[in-house]
């Protein structure tokens, strides 16, 4: 995103598809959390769960992925920060939102609140992150 067409208030979606087991699996073996809970049912009923649970890195990912599309090339996440409020669960759709909340003109830095929802008003990641934008060529 530009950084001219960033305002204040202004809020940025990314809808990711349906979550599917196998994602689970793959985040499993590329996070090198093995903890059933995430890929078996049974487990995870034992443990009190309705079922497998998506990982909570699994959702900061794709806010990760969110903040990293509106700066693109043209600057950095500089900070990147989530608590956990609610679980993500196979079959989930998950609508990740930024809003931004300040731009600072002179140091071309924005501030988001960010979070997760697998249903409209039903947080499951909340946090806030900030990305800097890199200056325009020829100027310091």
């Amino acid at each position: 995103m530009e950084w001219s067409k960033i305002k204040v208030n202004q809020e940025i979606e990314l809808v990711k598809p349906p979550i599917e087991k196998v994602q689970l699996v793959k985040y499993a073996g590329a996070s090198g959390d093995f903890n059933l809970i995430h890929t078996d049912d049974e487990t995870a009923r034992k443990s009190g769960l309705p079922g497998v649970i998506a990982h909570g890195m699994f959702s900061m990912g794709f806010l990760g992925q969110l903040v990293s599309n509106i700066v693109g090339n043209d600057g950095f996440v500089s900070r990147l920060q989530v608590r956990f409020v609610g679980m993500v669960r196979p079959g989930d759709t998950v609508t990740c939102k930024a809003i931004v909340v300040a731009k600072d003109e002179e140091k071309r830095t924005v501030d988001l609140e960010i979070s997760t929802e697998k249903q409209p008003g039903q947080a499951s990641t909340i946090g806030q992150a900030s990305i800097k934008f890199f200056s325009p060529v020829g100027q310091a």
